[in-house]
């Protein structure tokens, strides 16, 4: 006899990451006798943190079969094609981290490798004068990506900054237009089973009561199900990412339409800049151990390109991840499962994720332990490979100008880190793994961004003479330059394709 498919499924809680898991559910279920219900309160808002995305969330958009044109319009999207950091290493620095490559390898040896030695000896342009993207991004200029490999044209990928709360009401039509019902309401009681403890039902505040199989935490910060009935365990990583608190708020765009999101750091933080269609998204995350929340809004305040368009919105998070993300039949998916600050627009990255992997361990009534198990064990591996990634942003740095800056530049690392970056800074080799959805251009343009360069290079390229490698990079230089100052403007381009809000 085979085991009992699921038929019912109840996900907790709206905003991004419950109406990505109710569309993408409803769609590659479809067809099936599936069940699927959400449950969200309009009283209860949503973060609204994430409006900037990585490429991955292309894939998820054509998927389910979203036009790209019609999905921008209605969320008001741009196109991003990397994220600008400002003053990290040394104030007054900036360096873009693409969604692309930077040159191209020589003679089989990395291009970032000749970079460093050329540096070394005769010092030159910074690196990302090399890179199509970051020539793109810096004049405020975008097209697609070019299909033919040969083009230098398709050495870049780009994502999206767009307004959540109109994702989560694009995705909501579409997946009540696939089945999906809507409840609206608060969930006042969970209900546990007395022998397995599984959950058996939410209890609404209008008397509603709701069973199911499959129930998907998608509550936010307060993980209602996962750690409120579940229980689950928190590992707190502030003492890597110790920035505790944000406050957000939007105003009217002053200058052209940036294609890329900036964090500027701050004395005890960092304020992001994200542009949208009708205005721009800012936010300054920062660490309450060394700053008032008074002094934080006021520094946000105060560098505003234009007058605030809202009231300040105030949010508080512990870094960290749940020790469990599926527990029983609990799979935790966006705030719920964990959080790790907006630093490089990973939190949809990670909601897109979770989706993907549960499907891909999609349970029967059997409740074999072995697919949450692997479930759990590859979130944990993507949510310690982002940690990594974002701990170098803090670590990597030679400012000592403030008490914040001072104790993460000195604090203790994980050991996984302090291997990758004495790999680079020996001999510039980025530490890859299977999983991890960081590319080598991630990691070399956070080193080379924030001061880490080689001490060596790879002996296999020393055989090509420094004049030779200086006319190639002469000649890409100029390429880069020419290609970047071709294309239309990023605003011109979203008006070209239709993609402009109405």
């Amino acid at each position: 006899m085979p085991n009992r498919p699921i038929e019912n499924i109840v996900i907790v809680g709206g905003g991004t990451a419950g109406w990505m898991t109710a569309a993408a559910l409803s769609h590659m279920l479809s067809g099936q006798k599936y069940a699927i219900h959400l449950v969200e309160s309009e009283e209860i808002g949503t973060v609204g943190v994430g409006e900037a995305t990585v490429p991955h969330i292309r894939f998820f958009n054509q998927k389910l079969g979203f036009d790209e044109a019609d999905f921008m319009a209605k969320t008001k999207a741009t196109f991003k094609l990397g994220i600008e950091f400002c003053n990290w290493a040394r104030a007054g620095d900036s360096y873009i981290h693409p969604f692309g490559a930077f040159g191209e390898s020589i003679g089989g040896v990395a291009f970032h490798q000749h970079w460093a030695r050329m540096q070394r000896a005769s010092g030159g342009h910074p690196i990302e004068d090399y890179s199509l993207p970051v020539m793109a991004a810096r004049a405020c200029r975008f097209a697609y990506p070019a299909e033919d490999p040969d083009s230098l044209l398709s050495t870049y990928s780009y994502a999206f900054q767009f307004d959540a709360g109109l994702y989560a009401k694009y995705l909501r039509a579409y997946a009540e237009e696939r089945g999906v019902k809507r409840h609206e309401g608060k969930i006042i009681d969970v209900a546990l089973e007395s022998e397995s403890g599984f959950v058996q039902s939410v209890q609404m505040d209008n008397g509603t009561s709701l069973s199911a199989d499959l129930f998907v935490d998608c509550s936010g910060f307060r993980g209602l199900l996962i750690e409120g009935a579940l229980q689950s365990g928190y590992e707190n990583w502030q003492h890597w990412l110790p920035c505790d608190r944000a406050v957000a708020v939007p105003c009217a765009t002053a200058g052209p339409l940036t294609p890329y999101t900036r964090a500027t750091a701050q004395d005890a933080g960092w304020i992001w800049r994200i542009p949208l269609q009708h205005r721009v998204g800012n936010g300054h995350v920062y660490c309450s151990n060394y700053i008032s929340d008074d002094v934080a809004a006021a520094t946000l305040v105060d560098q505003l390109e234009s007058a605030p368009l809202a009231k300040l919105n105030q949010l508080r998070f512990v870094t960290g991840k749940r020790r469990k993300q599926w527990s029983k039949n609990v799979v935790a998916i966006g705030l719920s499962a964990g959080f790790l600050e907006p630093l490089e627009s990973t939190s949809i990255h990670l909601i897109q994720l979770a989706i993907g992997r549960l499907l891909e361990f999609f349970p029967d009534q059997s409740w074999d332990p072995a697919l949450a198990s692997e479930y759990n064990r590859l979130m944990d591996l993507e949510y310690e490979r982002v940690r990594d990634f974002l701990i170098l942003h803090y670590h990597a740095t030679e400012r000592d100008d403030t008490p914040f800056w001072n104790y993460v530049r000195t604090m203790p690392i994980p050991d996984s880190l302090t291997h990758k970056i004495n790999m680079f800074r020996e001999r510039g080799v980025v530490v890859n793994y299977r999983d991890g959805m960081f590319l080598d251009a991630s990691w070399i343009a956070v080193y080379l961004g924030q001061r880490v360069i080689p001490q060596n290079n790879d002996p296999l390229g020393e055989a090509i003479p420094e004049a030779d490698l200086q006319a190639k990079f002469d000649r890409l230089r100029s390429d880069c330059h020419i290609a970047a100052q071709g294309l239309a403007t990023h605003a011109d381009f979203i008006r070209q394709i239709g993609a402009h809000a109405h």
